[in-house]
């Protein structure tokens, strides 16, 4: 069958009509996500106090300072699972501080982000507070990736919540919040296409200031959250965080957070 020069024309025209719509709603889509990734609520590596630079941890007995995390960190080769249990707690807005600014903090279990600069893979909840106005996110996060927030989970105060991440090779993996309390469980599956591969060599217990919008957010007085039935897996074996590197949030030369650790919990103070 034969076709003219002006029908097959005719046809070319209209196909690049409809792909020119698609290419600018994918641009669009594209543009949209490098806007969130740069503005949104993120978790980033321990930094030493006052600074951008990532704080390595020496694997020691001495406790380190942070200006964003606080809690403990294990330090060696081959974790591949991370869990605890916390109470949610309240947060209260810090002395001296605003009734009209939000303050928050955030906790969360993770593997990878101190001895390994590629990759971390996460999950916590978030607890915020401005006026009398307090509330709650489950999040997960393969950073350098920015967070995700959790759909299909309520939290409150008081609740009992299992975090738990489980690497099932160096890009894909599975990130869990569980309200024990109320049987609720969301969990994410990375398959691959992450923008950084897991080392392996850190397990890690963390209460955080984040980042929003390129900047720590006002630190919450969160009172104490302590991760209980705390479990990382390593080399296949299960351990506790005893011998893990205490860590803790100092900012402008004031120290925010008080952290300890026993066999089988890690308990972070706001003091």
């Amino acid at each position: 069958m034969k076709f003219s020069v002006t029908f097959i024309s005719s046809i070319i025209l209209a196909t690049a009509a409809v792909a020119a719509p698609l290419t600018s709603q994918r641009k669009a889509r594209h543009e949209a996500r490098r806007i969130t990734r740069s503005n949104g609520r993120e978790s980033h590596p321990p930094y030493k106090p006052g600074t951008n630079e990532i704080l390595h941890l020496n694997k020691t007995s001495k406790e380190e300072y942070s200006s964003n995390w606080a809690g403990a960190v294990l330090i060696g080769t081959g974790y591949t699972a991370v869990t605890a249990e916390f109470t949610v707690p309240t947060p209260k807005v810090p002395t001296g501080g605003s009734s009209n600014k939000q303050y928050c903090a955030s906790a969360w279990v993770g593997i990878d982000g101190d001895t390994c600069d590629t990759a971390i893979l996460q999950t916590g909840v978030d607890f915020c507070i401005q006026g009398s106005s307090v509330s709650y996110d489950a999040w997960y996060e393969w950073y350098p990736d920015y967070a995700y927030d959790f759909s299909g989970i309520s939290i409150a105060a008081g609740n009992v919540i299992r975090v738990t991440v489980d690497a099932t090779s160096q890009t894909s993996g599975t990130a869990t919040v569980e309200n024990v309390s109320t049987g609720k469980s969301v969990t994410h599956t990375f398959n691959g296409g992450v923008d950084g591969n897991l080392c392996e060599y850190n397990a890690e217990w963390i209460v955080e200031d984040f980042q929003s919008n390129n900047s720590l957010v006002p630190f919450a007085n969160f009172g104490t959250v302590t991760f209980s039935n705390a479990e990382a897996t390593d080399n296949g074996s299960t351990v506790g965080p005893s011998g893990a590197t205490l860590i803790d949030i100092k900012q402008s030369n004031a120290i925010l957070t008080s952290s300890s650790v026993t066999s089988s919990s890690v308990t972070v103070k706001y003091v």
